[in-house]
């Protein structure tokens, strides 16, 4: 058996994939654009892929494919339609991440809810030293006990993240874009009590019709002015226009996001005039990528080639 692993530094190269070696031949590539794939893949039993587009103009050459493994949930970058005319298989993985993103969201409101960043200057600036007295709080911050936590998208990390919310005693409701019923031991309400009574809100729902552009200026205009905002599900959720103009008139206190319409960045986006870094945080889609949560995606995707191959 012969896999293609075309896009390999998309997971890490510090992940051990020796597991894969008993399978087989493995050819890794750091990256593949369009233009390479069809050369690379033309004697793949299978291949192993992040975001490479699979469709008839780059796997039409690899005559003995016969599996496609998505390292990612999302699977807008195959083409079912061709792959089930071909007879070709496709796993994607699911769930191998919700702790840490879980981990993230904290990461990102404890990073904005006190202010780290101005904490942490003032002391490295060595504004401590010798100063007058023993505490500096000149940056006001509040605790999320007694917050309302307003979540959109309760799936498996919406309700891991109510799970620890709650665990700081902070009340938690949810909101179904999609209008799905509600599920029991959460609260469930609708889109404009979510926005107006919420301290902090976090996205975790895919990007469909129900939620493309689901937070635009209409919804930050009924958002507190003291409530954070932190989108951890995808960058086009956000009208990001939307969410520069909302910090920038201070119609929100504050935005974490770990998603971006156009990744990586594009140099016209306009949230890269916003400077404050004490109330716009933005990491580069890395909530999904510890280390276990990266070792646990290419453990199922080898137990996948495995399952389907009988081994």
């Amino acid at each position: 058996m012969k896999i293609v692993f075309l896009d390999v530094k998309t997971i890490g190269e510090d992940i051990d994939l020796s597991g894969y070696d008993a399978l087989g031949e493995i050819v890794k590539y750091g990256f593949s654009s369009s233009q390479e794939i069809p050369e690379r893949v033309k004697d793949a039993d299978v291949i192993i892929t992040n975001k490479c587009q699979m469709n008839e103009q780059t796997i039409s050459s690899a005559q003995n494919l016969k599996l496609i493994c998505v390292t990612a949930t999302g699977t807008n970058n195959l083409d079912k339609e061709y792959l089930a005319a071909k007879g070709i298989a496709w796993r994607n993985v699911a769930e191998y991440s919700t702790e840490s993103v879980a981990q993230h969201t904290f990461a990102m409101l404890f990073y904005l809810l006190e202010k780290l960043r101005y904490y942490d200057e003032y002391v490295k600036e060595e504004r401590y030293v010798n100063d007058t007295t023993f505490t500096h709080f000149a940056e006001h911050f509040t605790q999320i006990h007694g917050k309302t936590w307003g979540i959109i998208g309760l799936g498996n990390i919406g309700r891991r993240v109510t799970q620890i919310a709650r665990a700081f005693g902070a009340k938690v409701i949810y909101y179904s874009a999609s209008g799905q019923p509600a599920q029991d031991g959460y609260n469930q309400v609708d889109f404009d009590t979510l926005l107006r009574t919420s301290d902090i809100i976090s996205v975790h729902a895919p990007l469909n019709e129900y939620t493309e552009n689901l937070m635009n200026a209409e919804a930050f205009s009924k958002m507190k002015p003291s409530a954070i905002f932190l989108n951890l599900g995808r960058g086009a959720i956000v009208v990001e226009q939307d969410l520069y103009d909302a910090l920038e008139n201070g119609t929100i206190m504050a935005a974490g996001l770990d998603v971006l319409s156009q990744e990586p960045m594009s140099a016209d986006n306009p949230l890269l005039k916003f400077k404050d870094s004490k109330r716009l945080f933005i990491t580069p889609h890395i909530a999904w990528a510890s280390v276990e949560a990266r070792t646990k995606l290419m453990n199922i995707i080898l137990g996948q080639i495995k399952d389907y191959f009988a081994m």
